[in-house]
């Protein structure tokens, strides 16, 4: 990575965000370019004021950066509605990572038109790291996911290519669907019958992925595949805490807008509910959602 972008908007969870993207641009000797956006739905006065005493915070915060971690920082402050704002200065500056701080729900807002921070993920074509937990260190295990479309193999392969936490362990999750498990009769089937039948199940689930990860080249990885047998957002919290891992990696799109990983679904309850990091993945640039 070569260019790192942090959003801040100067709050407890923007501090979060900007500890972990220092150790990043420190760790890839990468350029980190601070941003904070001024919303310009305001008196004009108002939003004049603002936008001062944000550039003397944020420049005298990117000089605290270079002077004091010896990093390449750059500050910008826009004008505009917050995620239209973060959406322009990514289109400007085309960093490798966008990083952001953890979610807060706005109840009526969000039930409505959503967060910024997934409104923002919805327009952007780079990675989001969303900053949940504490940056005490580099992370130690990764729990990547996928729903083994076309559409996640791209993410997981721009995910190689970042060349994020290279020392930590990984493991790759696939929730995959009992079918007959589902069905009006599943409850007569005999308890051995759908232990046999989960069984194999799996079997062909695990199958399924090392097949589908065969041809990603530099993504080494444990295998690891879960019934749905509730969500699968919770089978993928379960997963996470279940392995102790400190960041999950979801695709924003899956196998298309009506499908449970595209974004507004499974993405974006995870962005929402997790206690760790979350690193939002589009597909490489130029490739388009899978209809």
């Amino acid at each position: 990575m070569q260019r790192i972008m942090l959003a801040t908007d100067f709050s407890e969870r923007s501090d979060r965000a900007l500890r972990r993207a220092v150790l990043l641009a420190k760790a890839e000797g990468a350029v980190l370019d601070l941003v904070h956006v001024v919303d310009d739905d305001q008196p004009r006065r108002i939003v004049e004021h603002e936008a001062e005493d944000a550039r003397i915070l944020l420049g005298e915060l990117a000089q605290s950066l270079r002077t004091a971690e010896g990093l390449a920082c750059a500050a910008e402050v826009v004008l505009g509605d917050p995620f239209a704002g973060i959406a322009g200065a990514v289109a400007d500056k085309k960093p490798d990572l966008l990083v952001i701080g953890p979610h807060r729900r706005q109840i009526l807002r969000d039930a409505f038109v959503g967060t910024t921070a997934e409104r923002t993920i919805r327009s952007v074509d780079c990675p989001v790291l969303m900053v949940n937990g504490p940056p005490v260190g580099a992370w130690r295990h990764i729990l990547l996911t996928t729903d083994l479309s076309e559409n996640s193999r791209s993410a997981l392969q721009r995910f190689a290519a970042l060349g994020l936490g290279r020392l930590a362990r990984r493991s790759v999750l696939y929730v995959f669907d009992a079918v007959a498990l589902r069905l009006v009769m599943a409850d007569s089937m005999p308890k051995d019958d759908r232990e046999d039948y989960l069984a194999d199940q799996k079997t062909h689930a695990h199958r399924d992925l090392a097949q589908f990860l065969a041809d990603l080249s530099g993504l080494k990885a444990e295998l690891l595949v879960r019934h749905e047998g509730t969500t699968v957002v919770h089978e993928i919290q379960k997963a996470a805490e279940a392995l102790n891992a400190d960041l999950i990696v979801v695709s924003t799109q899956g196998r298309g807008a009506v499908e449970r990983f595209f974004l507004g679904s499974v993405t974006e309850k995870i962005l929402q509910s997790a206690r760790v990091d979350v690193l939002a993945l589009p597909p490489a640039p130029g490739r388009a959602a899978a209809p």
